[in-house]
């Protein structure tokens, strides 16, 4: 199968020297910003024990590959390049591959997975095996190496939680994109800063030192331009790109900005305590320990205004028996690791 990206033919089907017998995975994190692809060796042993560190053969990186944002035919070319790389970087083929998770923002329906494991069925053969997941998913199996038990909260661009129990129940709060109110994400925090500055300057608002850090770092001369700036290229990256110019306005005293940090703080925790009540995470008496994976950049440790710290503190109010944990391998290792647990459930039903 050939795919064409920006007039170049590239050859999935390319054969290539094999460095060995040795089976192979796929795993990808697709996010509205970009695409990780790792190829690991397939670990068969039916071992909780993974090694340390987890043996990485190849990682590969493309852009966005969210159909809702990019559409469908630019995430297909996303997906088929980042593989593809990823594979030959290896030293691998896709004969070799064994297994392959895909987790990917956007995935928010039965009938999305559908759609994505149709695309990559017509990449692979039919005795690899295929997993489409929402990429918070893939988030918190990178947090806890792969079993699904517990929340996870991804604040980048987007934000969104996401829970599992020990049973395979799951639930998820906000993660409907900017037009539906992601207001504790990247993108949320920078676009009510830039309509803090509109506000200041039309007298609807009070004054903010976000109107000139902003204009500065945009090479703006007033507010009004701000309105050009915005519109002339409205994708949500660039808008959450803003986010440390609102943290670095709190951080020096702006009422404005602290404000809206305080606001996406209550915005994070309210999403993750309702997924934990959704899925009695907490147990009967709200205080059972269950890990709590953060991902993403406005969950970063800041100098001083730390929005991940004060996320954990709110939602221990309620619920003492949250852990936090950040993950210590990325969240396309965690795809990987997904693919090769769901693998072996599988192999084991079948014996």
């Amino acid at each position: 199968m050939k795919s064409y990206r920006n007039g170049e033919i590239r050859d999935f089907e390319q054969e290539m020297p094999v460095l060995g017998d040795k089976e192979v995975i796929l795993g990808l994190d697709g996010g509205t910003t970009s695409t990780v692809c790792v190829c690991m060796p397939f670990l068969n042993d039916d071992s909780d024990l993974l090694p340390d560190p987890l043996p990485v053969l190849a990682r590969a990186i493309s852009g966005c590959s969210n159909h809702n944002s990019v559409g469908e035919t630019a995430a297909r070319e996303t997906l088929e390049e980042v593989m593809a790389d990823a594979l030959a970087k290896s030293g691998y083929n896709k004969s070799s591959v064994r297994a392959v998770c895909l987790a990917v923002s956007g995935v928010n329906h039965p009938t999305d997975q559908q759609r994505i494991v149709n695309w990559l069925r017509e990449i692979f053969p039919a005795n690899v095996r295929l997993y489409v997941q929402n990429d918070a998913v893939a988030a918190l199996a990178s947090g806890t190496l792969g079993k699904l038990h517990g929340c996870v909260l991804i604040a980048g661009t987007g934000a969104i939680a996401y829970g599992f129990t020990d049973d395979g129940r799951e639930a998820r709060a906000a993660g409907a994109g900017p037009t539906l109110g992601d207001w504790g994400s990247g993108y949320g925090i920078a676009a009510q800063a830039l309509t803090a500055v509109i506000r200041a300057y039309d007298g609807r608002g009070p004054n903010t030192n976000l109107t000139s850090i902003i204009l500065q770092n945009l090479g703006l001369s007033t507010p009004d331009e701000l309105i050009g700036w915005t519109y002339a290229d409205p994708s949500w990256a660039r808008i959450a790109a803003l986010v440390p110019l609102v943290v670095a306005c709190a951080e020096a005293g702006d009422d404005v900005a602290d404000k809206i940090l305080l606001d996406s703080v209550e915005e994070l925790a309210l999403s993750v305590k309702a997924v934990v009540q959704r899925l009695g995470l907490c147990g009967k008496d709200g205080k059972d320990p269950f890990p709590l994976v953060m991902v993403g950049g406005v969950l970063e440790a800041n100098k001083k205004w730390d929005i991940s710290k004060e996320v954990i503190s709110c939602i221990s109010k309620d619920y003492p028996g949250a852990y936090p944990i950040r993950p210590k391998v990325e969240p396309a290792v965690g795809a990987a690791l997904l693919a090769r647990n769901f693998l072996l459930k599988e192999i084991r039903r079948e014996l």
